[in-house]
């Protein structure tokens, strides 16, 4: 993971962000297909249910954070 920080970015940081936040969009995708099919098949499988779903709130609530320092980083760079 990409360590949040509150110093003054440098570009290359910025870069680094973008390369993982894309990198984590592609796996949430996935992940929140995984969780689709999950659902779509219940009640087989329920017992993966949690793990599947905190797992797809996890990641996205990771992007979220990640997304708010990427703006905030960008806004220091201007």
């Amino acid at each position: 993971m990409v360590q949040l920080t509150s110093k003054t970015p440098t570009p290359e940081a910025v870069a680094e962000l973008k390369t993982y936040i894309r990198r984590l969009n592609s796996k949430a995708g996935q992940m929140k297909m995984d969780l689709h099919d999950l659902a779509e098949g219940l009640p087989t499988d329920y017992q993966n249910l949690l793990e599947v779903a905190t797992k797809t709130y996890d990641i996205f609530r990771e992007l979220d954070q990640l997304n708010k320092q990427l703006k905030q980083w960008e806004e220091q760079l201007k």
